[in-house]
């Protein structure tokens, strides 16, 4: 089993900036893929960026250069950088801990940016 615990969330004003955390505990296998998912009200789950254990990252096209994921793999934590925040990412943002063949949600932050 893993635990992801979120922090960060919070609302913010367009244009500024939030940083999301994500510490994994348990099981944790040291290759893995970790990542952030969102999901507004009425609208299915989305990809917003993952990051390997070996450092490699893959974002969602909406959110290329104003956001940036990086992990800290010492840590098992992930972080989630959000800049130039917009109305539209206002959502429930989910930590998302892969390794086959199994995955984990953590619990989910709010974001909420206001225009």
């Amino acid at each position: 089993q893993v635990q992801l615990v979120e922090s960060g969330g919070g609302l913010v004003q367009a244009g500024g900036s939030l940083r999301l955390s994500c510490a994994a505990s348990g099981s944790i296998f040291s290759t893995n893929v970790m990542g952030w998912y969102r999901q507004a009200p009425g609208k299915q789950r989305e990809l917003v960026a993952t990051i390997s254990s070996g450092g490699k990252t893959n974002y969602a096209d909406s959110v290329k250069g104003r956001f940036t994921i990086s992990r800290d793999n010492a840590k098992n934590t992930v972080y989630l950088q959000m800049n130039s925040l917009k109305p539209e990412d206002t959502s429930v943002y989910y930590c998302h801990y892969y390794v086959v063949p199994s995955d984990y949600w953590g619990q989910g932050t709010q974001v909420t940016v206001s225009s």
